[in-house]
């Protein structure tokens, strides 16, 4: 931020204030990226109030500006879509590590198609491809990646055919909020994010059971399923696992504050 323009440390004082007394934890953060966003704006004075007001209303921060970070880049994310959360990065991690040279990688459930663009970004040698039943959220993703490798559809429905039984890791970020819990969650989630990205169903783990259904048909020999669930789902996330043929195990990182459970397809590389 150039605080050599009409951008002060005074105005910063006092969006940060009116930012921290509307809840915003890292207000002091916020306000200097709205200050950054509305740099150089004709009428700035307008939008910067414009904007304020909107996050003051629980809007997200990241629909405001137009782009999440995570991981290092600067993800584009459009009004309605899953804002990607810092713990997610778990999935990123466990596919670098589990992903074989040359190897394919699939983000379902992808939203923004970060997990994406961050494992691509982090192991160029991939080839990937990703898919998510909402058309804005589809529109989002082919911003942030290739185009022609982002997918329309109801889960494998969406993918290419020649992709089954090609696939190393598939990474799958999908709603796991149990229907009921919904209306506990954060206004900004739950009043701006699209609900087919975050009700999970009964138990929240509805779509789980349904990849899980069909991942050993799109899963290479010895392929992985990674998954993202809260901490109580895991002991039900294991047996799904266990009773549609996969080998299952748990990953956790309390940095992150992330859990994720792993498939493993039997045969193939150990």
């Amino acid at each position: 931020m150039d605080l050599d323009e009409p951008t002060t440390l005074t105005a910063l004082a006092a969006l940060t204030g009116r930012l921290r007394a509307a809840g915003c934890v890292y207000a002091e953060d916020e306000a200097a990226l709205l200050l950054e966003a509305t740099a150089g704006d004709d009428d700035r004075g307008a939008r910067l109030e414009r904007l304020v007001a909107e996050r003051v209303a629980g809007r997200p921060l990241e629909h405001l500006l137009g782009w999440a970070a995570f991981d290092g880049l600067r993800v584009v994310v459009t009004d309605g879509v899953f804002v990607p959360r810092s713990r997610t990065l778990l999935l990123v991690e466990l596919a670098e590590q589990l992903a074989p040279p040359g190897g394919t990688a699939v983000d379902l459930c992808c939203g923004t198609g970060a997990l994406l663009a961050a494992l691509l970004r982090r192991r160029p040698d991939l080839v990937g491809h990703a898919a998510d039943l909402d058309p804005d959220a589809v529109a989002c993703a082919r911003r942030n990646l290739p185009p022609d490798r982002v997918h329309q559809g109801d889960l494998f429905d969406a993918l290419p055919g020649d992709l089954a039984g090609r696939v190393d890791v598939l990474v799958v970020n999908a709603p796991y909020v149990p229907t009921a819990e919904l209306d506990l969650m954060p206004g900004e989630a739950r009043d701006h994010e699209h609900r087919v990205a975050l009700d999970g169903g009964g138990d929240g783990l509805d779509v789980h059971r349904r990849v899980a259904d069909a991942a050993a048909r799109w899963l290479a020999p010895g392929g992985h399923l990674l998954v993202e669930v809260a901490p109580q789902q895991v002991d039900a996330a294991l047996a799904m696992m266990s009773a549609r043929g996969l080998e299952p195990g748990v990953a956790e990182d309390d940095d992150l504050d992330a859990t994720a459970v792993v498939g493993r397809a039997r045969g193939g590389r150990g």
